[in-house]
């Protein structure tokens, strides 16, 4: 080794670059670390989530999507059951859902216009008629082209049991107006989801990766192994569980504007708060204005003798009149503004941006 070599190996420069090196594959070490343990807590999550879904909570969620369909899963006779499971390609996975028959070894038809209909029957011909040449041939390539793709599209094409499924999967994934069940897996959406649940926070942490306040707090048992059935119990029940929302209390009375203010939505945006001063200050503007022609109004008054009063014109009679008027406004006006104080802004339909 040269002078050069041993040197150059030696100098401080060398050094620094060295330790650089090690410090950024040490970062990238406890970076790669965090991220597989964060993304394993969230699966443990998503399994909670998935299992609330489909043993607990089943009926309120398909009820959100379709409340038609939700009533399948309270009549007995249809047997029908929701399954839950992970879809995606990239990870965090999403939840998806769809609904199992169980015909209990009976069987059961699928009725539909293009199994009903033969090709060589009146109906056939009447239904060309009806629904016109262009639409009709329309629906004839779009079978061909199927059938053309998927192998399997009609009953007479399955030969073996591998076929029949490939053909149940076709017929719930093909929408109805083309002759299919229309029951594939669909996703499961924020807007499916109650908010009063944790379910709720789950999935909105696994979109927007955001923890809520209710989420953090229960969080190290969501995590935690259930050991037994009652732990596991417990933590389903934490996932499905309700929580109250917030009451608003509404104050009646007029001598604490301050309390009634601060009774009103938390969602109030700087703009709502602007807007309901502008509006304070204008009626306040407003009351003056009222007040100093009342109060001259009085001055006038009394500066009139007893012998004016006696002789009043038409043109005073109709000024009193006038006043009387003034103070049956000033109270309707004194009651629309007590009942705006108590209006909340979901009520007024004033929304946070």
């Amino acid at each position: 080794m040269s002078v050069t070599a041993l040197s150059s190996s030696s100098s401080p420069a060398y050094f620094s670059a060295s330790l650089c090196r090690k410090e950024r594959l040490a970062a990238e070490v406890i970076l790669r670390v965090w991220i597989s343990r964060r993304n394993r807590n969230l699966f443990k999550l998503l399994k909670h989530a998935a299992r609330a879904a489909e043993y607990c909570v089943t009926y309120q969620i398909l009820r959100l999507v379709s409340p038609l369909e939700a009533e399948l899963i309270r009549d007995p006779s249809m047997q029908c059951k929701i399954r839950f499971r992970f879809a995606g390609e990239e990870f965090p996975p999403f939840i998806v859902f769809k609904i199992f028959h169980h015909t209990g070894g009976y069987g059961n038809k699928y009725i539909n216009g293009k199994r009903a209909l033969n090709p060589s029957s009146e109906a056939a011909a009447d239904a060309c008629r009806l629904m016109g040449y262009r639409v009709y041939y329309d629906q004839m390539i779009r079978d061909e082209v199927q059938h053309l793709k998927h192998k399997i599209t009609d009953i007479i094409d399955v030969a073996t049991m591998k076929d029949y499924m490939q053909y149940i999967s076709h017929l719930d994934e093909t929408p109805a107006y083309l002759g299919g069940r229309d029951n594939h897996w669909r996703k499961l959406s924020l807007e499916n989801v109650p908010r009063t649940m944790i379910m709720y926070d789950i999935i909105n942490y696994a979109e927007s990766g955001k923890l809520s306040s209710q989420l953090k707090k229960e969080l190290s048992f969501l995590l935690c192994l259930p050991h037994n059935e009652e732990v596991q119990r417990r933590q389903l029940s934490i996932v499905t569980q309700s929580r109250q929302p917030v009451a608003l209390s509404t104050v009646v009375s007029r001598s604490a504007p301050v309390s009634a203010a601060s009774s009103c939505s938390i969602r109030r945006s700087h703009r709502a708060l602007k807007k309901v001063a502008k509006m304070k200050r204008t009626y306040g503007l407003c009351r003056e204005t009222e007040q100093e022609q009342k109060t001259a109004y009085f001055t006038s008054q009394n500066h009139l003798t007893e012998d004016n009063r006696k002789f009043t014109s038409p043109t005073e009679d109709m000024k009193d009149k006038a006043f009387l008027s003034d103070e049956e406004w000033e109270k309707e006006a004194e009651k629309l503004y007590a009942w705006s104080q108590e209006l909340t802004l979901e009520e007024t339909e004033v929304f946070s941006p």
